[in-house]
């Protein structure tokens, strides 16, 4: 990957920032994109040996979008990856959310994706470079108390395999890959029903997978043109698996696992 242009989306925490530590190890030249230019900042400063961009970027915004990849192609004449990383989570039922939250969602991880990869998608095709989405093991089971994140998971693989089945003549790489539960900000910045932020992590995250071991997974993702990557055994392709062959017992394992989640939602 030494030299490729890499666009990553949600740049600022969790797995975008590793992603970043990631390609920049190999010489990778990096456009950085988040909605908090200080952490942006500090992460170019961190990794000062390597040739950054960083555009303050809202992904639910298509202009915003359409400028991130307007001011890489102008930096560095071309794009080689995009990483759509950028996503919010929730955490209340249905019944209870205010529906405003399941917009929310839809606009940053579903419309983001779709903004930036329409935007990036010439310099792509001409790169017969590579589009990877980063959705969830929720983009393949449905999580109860997530409605509105299963659903624009599910979007983003709907679309991203569609993507990659119309570009099966033009040398496109589609990646889209499902973490297991992965140490991040996801779940502290999750919304409530109310649309504020849950600012707690309810779950244990020393024990989930690292931000650093999911990229590096994304990484030779990347390099071996991989289609899916879905990581971690258990709550990962285990449960892919369950979902084939026995929904009805992974319906009540889902519900039962969640619902053991401090101050769940779930009644």
């Amino acid at each position: 990957m030494k030299d490729k242009v890499v666009v990553i989306t949600g740049a600022s925490s969790g797995i975008g920032e590793a992603l970043a530590r990631r390609f920049a190890r190999d010489g990778s030249k990096l456009v950085l994109a988040a909605r908090r230019a200080d952490k942006l900042k500090a992460l170019r400063d961190e990794l000062s040996g390597t040739e950054i961009l960083t555009v303050v970027t809202d992904v639910s915004k298509e202009e915003d979008c359409r400028n991130l990849m307007d001011k890489a192609v102008a930096h560095f004449g071309g794009i080689d990856v995009l990483i759509n990383n950028a996503g919010i989570s929730m955490r209340a039922i249905f019944e209870d959310v205010d529906l405003e939250v399941i917009r929310r969602l839809m606009d940053v991880n579903f419309w983001g994706t779709v903004y930036c990869t329409k935007y990036a998608l010439p310099y792509l095709l001409n790169s017969r470079g590579s589009v990877v989405g980063v959705i969830s093991i929720a983009g393949h089971v449905g999580l109860p108390g997530r409605t509105g994140y299963s659903a624009s998971k599910f979007a983003v693989r709907g679309f991203l395999d569609t993507l990659r089945i119309e570009n099966l003549r033009t040398g496109l790489h589609v990646l889209v890959v499902a973490p297991g539960f992965t140490a991040s900000e996801v779940r502290k910045m999750a919304l409530n029903a109310q649309g504020m932020k849950q600012g707690e992590s309810p779950r244990d995250e020393n024990k989930m997978m690292s931000a650093e071991e999911c990229a590096d997974h994304i990484y030779r993702g990347v390099v071996k043109r991989k289609r899916q990557l879905v990581l971690t055994f258990l709550e990962g392709k285990f449960t892919v698996f369950l979902g084939k062959f026995w929904p009805s017992l992974l319906d009540k394992l889902a519900y039962n696992h969640m619902a053991r989640e401090t101050d769940s939602p779930l009644k």
